[in-house]
């Protein structure tokens, strides 16, 4: 940067910082081969050396897409119980979890490495998702929207197996119809 050039305002390096999330998780998320740090700054059109300043590593970049996709998820479980019924809600979260299941497919092998390591708390992420199924299941019992003998944890075990599913049947099997018979089956009997 030379003396004569502005020095980016803190609104436009918070506005890059936005944009490479964004883009990193589109890239990741899309189950596309190319996963560079040079594919993402493309992706997010800005150069190379911005992407690395606001993360230095990938490893950085992958934990920031990863807490990004978790924040979502929890507010998300408080945004749609907000905007929707119960059901309604639950259904519209499992979609934004099989988001972040694609995203963090892309990711898996820095992720394992990380976690292995000891550099991202897998157990809190763990928790705090389970905490989005439980506030949603919560209010769909009290409701009368859902049932009220389900767990936080068979709900992520179901959508783990349906999205593991999914991507492994090679299309003849659609994660949104699974979806749409696990949430059946956690509706009340008449």
């Amino acid at each position: 940067m030379t003396e004569q050039e502005p020095r980016p305002s803190r609104a436009d390096a918070a506005r890059n910082r936005e944009q490479l999330l964004a883009a990193a998780t589109r890239v990741l998320g899309s189950g596309r081969n190319e996963t560079s740090m040079r594919a993402i700054a493309r992706e997010a059109g800005v150069g190379i050396a911005t992407l690395y300043r606001h993360f230095p590593t990938r490893e950085s970049l992958v934990e920031a897409v990863y807490r990004d996709q978790v924040v979502r998820l929890t507010s998300g479980a408080r945004e749609l119980l907000a905007a929707a019924t119960p059901a309604a809600a639950l259904r519209a979260w499992m979609d934004l979890f099989g988001d972040w299941i694609a995203t963090k497919n892309g990711m898996l092998d820095t992720l394992l490495t990380m976690i292995e390591c000891g550099d991202l708390a897998h157990a809190r992420t763990r928790d705090e998702l389970l905490w989005a199924i439980s506030a949603i299941l919560d209010a769909g019992s009290a409701a009368g929207d859902l049932r009220s003998d389900i767990t936080p944890e068979e709900v992520a075990a179901s959508l783990i197996g349906i999205f593991t599913v999914a991507r492994q049947s090679g299309g003849t099997v659609t994660a949104g119809r699974l979806l749409d018979i696990l949430l059946d089956g956690l509706r009340p009997r008449p």
